[in-house]
């Protein structure tokens, strides 16, 4: 299922990129599903974006397969709305786990991995278990959006990537809410009763695992309580593919 340079190109990419940017949302996700199909997977950590798009999917019968990294170390509330959107959207969502268990980790890395090497415990359990299921698809869907933080300020709408030099495979990184604000996503939300984590109206502007994310200031981007006391602004799951070609 994965793609080979012949079924789109680097030009096309960009050309479609700069048409989409003044696209409607709904036209961006027809055009993804009538030129991949079941081939395109929505990816989400269940972000405010990803809410809205998978909720324009399923309006639209666009039955894109979802999916989402489940660490092990996510709140309960995260894990309380993936059941509250499979209901609400009535879609499933499948839960992409990594290989070693918490205990797993711990015993070969020892624990609290997260407090030492931050890096090493998101590329376990997050950058390693997408690359795997990324190998099933020919476009990742994402909620990325340019106003999250200054490493996400120059996201294209559409993106194309060598995913596997060694099969010469590549991947189409579709991000079509790029240029929704954090003000419209949650007017969107709010105005179609859209399940929603209960931990965005505690101060909680972007979630992930429990042990790295904390509250934010009104005034601190968007993923600035995401591991707080490193420098680090990124799991690593928007930036192993490097450059986009």
């Amino acid at each position: 299922m994965t793609l080979q340079l012949d079924e789109i190109s680097p030009e096309e990419v960009r050309s479609l990129a700069d048409q989409f940017e003044t696209a409607p949302l709904v036209d961006t996700l027809q055009w993804c599903w009538d030129r991949f199909g079941n081939r395109a997977g929505i990816g989400t950590s269940f972000q405010g974006a990803g809410i809205v798009m998978m909720h324009h999917a399923a309006k639209a019968g666009l039955r894109f397969p979802v999916f989402t990294l489940d660490t092990d170390f996510l709140f309960p509330e995260t894990l309380e709305l993936k059941q509250r959107l499979e209901d609400f959207l009535n879609i499933q969502i499948e839960a992409v786990h990594p290989e070693q268990t918490p205990e797993e980790q711990a015993a070969e890395y020892g624990d609290a991995l997260w407090l030492r090497s931050p890096d090493l415990c998101c590329t376990m359990r997050k950058v390693l278990p997408l690359q795997k299921k990324l190998g099933e698809l020919a476009v990742w869907m994402t909620g990325l959006r340019r106003q999250q933080s200054e490493t996400r300020e120059k996201t294209r709408i559409l993106e194309l990537y060598k995913f596997d030099v060694l099969r010469d495979r590549y991947i189409v990184k579709f991000n079509p809410m790029v240029n929704w604000s954090r003000d419209a996503i949650w007017d969107y939300i709010r105005a179609n009763n859209i399940p929603y984590n209960p931990l965005q109206d505690r101060g909680y502007r972007s979630i992930g695992c429990t042990h790295c994310t904390k509250p934010t200031g009104q005034g601190d981007d968007e993923r600035a309580g995401r591991w707080t006391g490193f420098d680090k602004s990124e799991c690593g799951i928007h930036t192993f593919l490097g450059e986009s070609i």
